[in-house]
């Protein structure tokens, strides 16, 4: 499951639509290990096509050097689709290079641009295989507990519990 601030995924939205009629992209950076996106960087789309994106390499080197410096992970990488449905293409799996992260796709299409309703998904595209998760948006992460399969992976949520619990005894 993705969980996101409202002010990104609201953020995202309106980058999407902004940058309509073509695609727009960009990363979502939160720290290391957390699964918890938290720095939206909005990128230019430098195929400037509303088929396609394709981030600046340029731009891309120096965020993953900020990442980097800054020990964060690109938690969601996302793009908007302008004229089909928020689903992953062919090329968006191919291109798919962090195993780690959501894909989140926001359609654009039918007036969605305009002010009318959008199309938010999230995807985790490992090695081609496309999984849609769930999308929670909340209103901050303070009341939001952390995965636990990220804190101790391949233990159940009943074991992670315990876990959790031995830890505050």
């Amino acid at each position: 499951m993705l969980t996101i601030d409202r002010a990104i995924h609201d953020a995202i939205i309106d980058h999407a639509r902004r940058d309509h009629p073509d695609e727009a992209c960009g990363v979502v950076a939160g720290p290391a290990g957390s699964d918890r996106p938290e720095r939206h960087v909005p990128m230019l789309n430098a195929a400037m096509s509303p088929t396609f994106y394709e981030f600046d390499s340029g731009d891309l080197l120096r965020l993953y050097r900020e990442m980097d410096d800054n020990d964060e992970d690109p938690v969601v990488v996302y793009h908007s689709h302008t004229a089909t449905e928020a689903f992953p293409s062919r090329t968006d799996v191919d291109l798919a290079s962090e195993p780690g992260a959501h894909y989140v796709l926001v359609s654009t299409r039918d007036g969605a641009h305009e002010g009318g309703p959008v199309d938010f998904r999230s995807f985790r595209i490992v090695d081609g295989e496309v999984t849609e998760e769930e999308v929670r948006v909340v209103d901050g992460y303070d009341d939001v507990p952390p995965n636990p399969e990220l804190i101790n992976p391949g233990l159940t949520s009943t074991e992670q519990s315990s876990t959790d619990q031995r830890a505050t005894s």
